[in-house]
């Protein structure tokens, strides 16, 4: 059959560079590179690379780059190369256009839009060297008032059960399957060391991760794959997936071709067959339903653990949040639609949701609008980059936040984009035994726990320039952000003021 598309990308090699020594070879499980015998030189398959990058960082001598295809388009805006591109590969397969990570439209990116307030002369700013600054959160629900025993000097509220974070900081959801053994062992010791949570996600919580448990948080999603009492038993919160940021209004769907012996058992379903979750939960058709689950969750485990929902960032998810917050849930999460995947349709991807800022600042005023911002805990996701993008989640409502591509990223992840392929040359999103041995779980674990202490340290030095000593004052404090190159609408939407503005 006739191929009319093009490669994406095209291996640059250096002649006066390489050495013939074949690590490319090796090392790229796309079988990208080949050592040509009859000419005596590696050769290299343009259309299978998938610009990984693990040729050009493991090349001994630099002799490798990875560019854009140099084809040009036809001038055309609208039937630009890309476009026309997608339309020959689905005109010869036939085929759902999949893809993975997280969205790479040019939307607006609203957290580059928000500027950080800071203290000068009337309110002074805080060292955050000498003086102590409390980074710590707890999620879950709060009393309405508290009573305290004053000669004891004790609460004496009953409190409903709450998680403890060291860090504002955890790891999204991403379940054995979609990511390594490896992956999520990296990501499991990383939260144990920060005295944070990992989220194991929808693929069941595999046993050698169990001893983690403490610092574990378990998903029951609509394929209820590996859930029964032990795994719930076992973490330390619950959440109930209803949506994701990168494929709002659909299941989850993992390929048959990562489901082995190890998956199978900790998923509990047959080997080899595709891994598909319903689009909606089979038993929540309305909020009352999600009530009857919320409950459910929480008879089971003798109400000794907080029950976390996520949704996804859609235009009614203000109204969504606020029944889920009067249906018991004592943590919401919201992902927002650049949150990564590890794979879903290009075109729900590329093109369903809203962005987290948004989602997030609307979800945060109408808790407080209707009086029950306290009852819960809220989460933002969805493309967390560095410390900034933390305080400004905070400020803009959110008590904690997640984080996924970025901690994946720590591990050797360049974002190709191709984890529902099962090849991932730096072992993270795979389940082939020669690739996952490449990610060491200690190793994975020490920058992982760089990354979030940096960032850490960083949060608290811009509180600090703020004036402000705990992130509990930071908590929906709009009045530390100011707009800039936003309209009147997404001002008002994000509930901040324009930059210069009093």
């Amino acid at each position: 059959m006739l191929d009319f598309t093009y490669p994406r990308y095209k291996v640059e090699r250096d002649p006066n560079q390489c050495i013939q020594c074949g690590v490319c070879a090796r090392q790229c499980a796309n079988e990208v590179h080949m050592v040509d015998t009859d000419l005596g030189r590696v050769v290299a398959d343009h259309k299978k690379c998938v610009n990984c990058q693990r040729c050009v960082v493991m090349c001994p001598t630099n002799a490798l780059a990875i560019t854009n295809w140099p084809q040009v388009g036809n001038g055309s805006n609208n039937w630009n190369l890309a476009a026309m591109q997608d339309i020959a590969k689905q005109a010869q397969t036939g085929a759902v256009l999949l893809s993975s990570m997280g969205n790479p439209q040019h939307y607006p990116i609203y957290w580059d839009h928000l500027l950080l307030n800071a203290s000068q002369v009337t309110n002074p700013s805080i060292d955050p060297l000498r003086e102590p600054m409390e980074t710590r959160v707890f999620l879950g629900s709060r009393p309405e008032a508290l009573r305290i025993n004053e000669r004891e000097r004790k609460v004496v509220s009953p409190m409903p059960p709450r998680i403890k974070l060291d860090v504002p900081i955890m790891f999204s959801a991403m379940s054995f399957g979609s990511i390594s053994l490896n992956a999520q062992k990296s990501l499991a010791m990383a939260a144990e060391e920060l005295g944070t949570y990992f989220n194991c996600g929808e693929g069941g919580l595999h046993k050698d991760l169990e001893k983690y448990g403490n610092h574990a948080i378990v998903q029951v999603a609509s394929g209820r794959f590996g859930v029964d009492m032990h795994y719930l038993e076992t973490a330390a919160m619950i959440e109930i997936k209803i949506g994701q940021g990168a494929k709002p209004g659909i299941g989850g769907h993992l390929p048959g071709e990562k489901i082995n012996d190890e998956v199978s058992r900790t998923r509990m379903i047959p080997k080899g067959t595709d891994a598909i979750s319903p689009a909606p939960h089979h038993d929540i058709y309305s909020i009352e339903d999600l009530r009857q689950l919320i409950f459910s969750l929480k008879e089971a485990t003798h109400y000794t653990k907080p029950i976390s929902v996520k949704v996804a960032a859609v235009h009614n998810v203000a109204a969504i949040a606020s029944g889920m917050a009067r249906a018991g849930a004592d943590v919401i999460v919201v992902d927002g639609f650049r949150g990564g995947t590890g794979a879903a349709p290009a075109r729900t991807r590329d093109n369903v949701g809203i962005p987290i800022e948004l989602a997030l600042a609307s979800v945060d005023q109408r808790l407080r609008d209707e009086g029950i911002r306290s009852r819960v805990s809220l989460v933002a996701a969805g493309s967390i980059r560095n410390s900034a993008d933390i305080v400004r989640a905070v400020a803009l409502g959110a008590d904690a936040v997640y984080c996924a591509s970025s901690a994946l990223i720590a591990l050797g992840c360049h974002q190709c984009q191709a984890c529902a392929g099962g090849k991932c040359n730096w072992g993270i999103a795979t389940q082939r035994a020669d690739l996952t041995k490449r990610l060491n779980p200690e190793i994975g674990a020490e920058r992982v726990v760089n990354l979030v202490r940096a960032w850490n340290h960083e949060v608290q030095e811009l509180m600090g320039g703020m004036g402000i000593n705990a992130i509990d004052s930071l908590r929906g404090n709009r009045l530390m952000l100011r707009g800039v190159g936003l309209n009147e609408k997404e001002l008002e939407i994000l509930g901040v003021k324009y930059a210069g503005e009093q």
